[in-house]
């Protein structure tokens, strides 16, 4: 029954539901829930800091319940974007209750779906990674996939890597330097990968254009059975979704980088280069990327096997808790930086 804790993901959703099924101000219990109830929550259930081991571990290694709770995401994500569409525009919504939905269907998407598919992205099968870039698409955020198993894997914590927020950045100039140079970044890895097969820019196996494609047929059909305006409520959607992960990058490696070698590369990742969080809460509704020192060490682990380790610099609150201190740099600078190991200012 443990096993079933990651269930706990499913809360945002269903406060979704509970917002959309009531109206009005409800609908703002989405955003209420996560940026508020949550954080409380984490710093009122203690952290732990337990690894799985033996048999134990090989059992949670090989079992599917894990998969499937994921993959449950994905009917769940994609049913509250198709409600929401079809009642925001087929019922005459106060303006509130319009912003309301759409930070509601906003955040779903950035917990419940890009999460998720960042964690099917590392799939080793081809299914996974299918189903992990098709919960990209309501956040037309598809190039994620190149940049962030190309890009940000490999250059993380170093001064190259746009998802590596800098000492002393403000979230707000994070949000345009990562936004914009992870999606010029895809473009840039998936040119070099095709001319590594000889293969022009306008090709079959050109996944950028393939990608760019799929997202504006997918606002052009939501355009043409809603209406211009929801084709503004699906971008606002989006968006709101893709800053949520943004925001996530920025607490994940903040002020962290890797020496730089005489030979001019980069010392290897380790587990002192991205931020750890042992907090529960966060742990449970975020499948394990609180603990994302490992999953940058091992990333092919599954979220269930991440571990802890004590070499790792820790946050001293969980990751939604620290989203929300994020929004105000001042304070955000002066509980996180004093933590930053000092060679690496």
């Amino acid at each position: 029954m443990k096993d079933l804790k990651y269930l706990t993901a499913m809360s945002i959703p269903t406060t979704a539901v509970i917002g959309l099924y009531f109206q009005e101000y409800w609908l703002f219990i989405t955003p209420v829930y996560t940026f508020a109830i949550i954080p409380i929550l984490e710093l009122l259930l203690p952290q732990n800091t337990a690894n799985h081991e033996g048999s134990n571990r090989e059992q949670k290694k090989h079992s599917r319940l894990f998969d499937c709770m994921l993959y449950l995401n994905i009917p769940i994500v994609f049913g509250l974007l198709v409600y929401s569409l079809y009642y925001a525009f087929m019922h005459s919504l106060h303006t509130y209750e319009v912003l309301g939905t759409v930070l509601t269907i906003g955040i779903v998407l950035g917990v419940n779906g890009i999460n998720v598919a960042h964690e099917l992205g590392h799939r080793q099968t081809a299914i996974e990674r299918f189903l992990g870039k098709l919960l990209l698409l309501p956040s037309l955020y598809m190039h994620f996939y190149i940049e962030h198993n190309f890009g940000h894997h490999l250059h993380a914590a170093t001064a190259q890597d746009p998802a590596t927020a800098r000492y002393n950045q403000p979230l707000y100039s994070f949000w345009i330097s990562s936004v914009f140079g992870q999606y010029r970044n895809a473009w840039y890895i998936q040119l070099r990968l095709l001319k590594s097969n000889d293969l022009p820019w306008f090709s079959y196996k050109n996944d950028m254009l393939w990608y760019t494609l799929i997202q504006l047929l997918y606002l052009s059909i939501i355009g043409s059975l809603l209406g211009p305006p929801a084709i503004l409520f699906a971008i606002g959607v989006a968006i709101v979704g893709f800053l949520l992960l943004e925001t996530v990058n920025y607490i994940e490696h903040y002020g962290l980088l890797r020496k730089k070698l005489p030979s001019g590369r980069y010392e290897r990742v380790s587990e002192i280069h991205s931020w750890n969080s042992n907090h529960v809460m966060g742990r449970i509704v975020l499948y394990e990327l609180t603990r994302h020192s490992d999953h940058h060490y091992k990333s092919s682990k599954k979220y269930q096997l991440l571990d802890y380790h004590d070499i790792s610099p820790q946050m001293p609150f969980g990751y939604p808790t620290s989203m929300v201190l994020s929004f105000i740099p001042p304070l955000w600078f002066a509980i996180m930086n004093p933590r930053i190991p000092k060679f690496m200012k």
